[in-house]
């Protein structure tokens, strides 16, 4: 079916996971950094995003946290039940938007745990992948030395970091493409870590556009001073 309207963007925010890693006796998108949760920095982030369809946010079905925070009530806001993992609770969600967008519309699933990203790296994405029939995402080029490691932690060798980026979010990608490749990957039980594997493993290339290190993701108890201290620097810039 021909697309007789541009594209539409739709976000996707997986918000089930429990952020086992930071140990903090709730999950860590309700962790709070200065005023708000952390989910809702994210949120508020990706509503600044012009023209946008809506943001579905997939729940673990025992949230008690989400009904505490008054961004629910925006329109573009909309509640699903995730699922048993990332893939899973994104899936659903594209599920969900199956009788609201077009094949061809775009989805950009951010994590929930990344407050820090920027209206304008979104649109520098956006704007970067518009005539791309598969899609890409946000990445940054690795700065660090890398080392592989076997047991007892002994360096095995040095790695190449020459052609090596570190994959950020949002990932973006057309809404059928997407949901075509989780549900094939899912059901074939492949190794999924980020919705661009999927896709990579349908034989699909997606493209990394180049972000900014402050998106970061918060994972673990370190990264809390640090999101909120980029949150403040980026405030004094608006």
């Amino acid at each position: 079916m021909p697309l007789l309207t541009p594209p539409r963007n739709w976000f996707v925010i997986p918000a089930a996971g429990i952020g086992a890693r930071m140990g903090a006796g709730k999950p860590k998108q309700y962790l709070v950094l200065g005023d708000k949760t952390i989910l809702e920095h994210t949120l508020l982030r990706i509503l600044t995003l012009p023209n946008l369809a809506g943001v579905v946010v997939p729940l673990s079905s025992d949230d008690s946290y989400w009904t505490s925070l008054t961004i629910l009530q925006h329109p573009l806001v909309h509640t699903i039940h995730g699922g048993a993992s990332r893939a899973d609770s994104v899936l659903n969600g594209l599920n969900y938007l199956a009788d609201k967008a077009h094949a061809l519309d775009w989805v950009l699933v951010h994590d929930a745990a990344r407050p820090c990203v920027t209206l304008s790296s979104i649109k520098k994405l956006c704007d970067e992948l518009a005539d791309s029939n598969v899609g890409g995402i946000l990445s940054v080029p690795v700065s660090d030395t890398l080392k592989k490691i076997a047991n007892k932690n002994e360096i095995q060798t040095t790695v190449d970091r020459s052609s090596l980026w570190q994959a950020q979010t949002p990932q973006m990608f057309r809404y059928q493409l997407l949901r075509d490749c989780l549900t094939k990957t899912i059901a074939n039980n492949e190794n999924i870590t980020d919705e661009s594997s999927a896709v990579e493993l349908c034989g699909y290339k997606p493209r990394v556009i180049e972000g900014r290190t402050d998106n970061i993701k918060v994972t673990r108890p370190d990264d809390l001073l640090l999101a909120e201290f980029i949150l403040q620097q980026q405030e004094k810039q608006l």
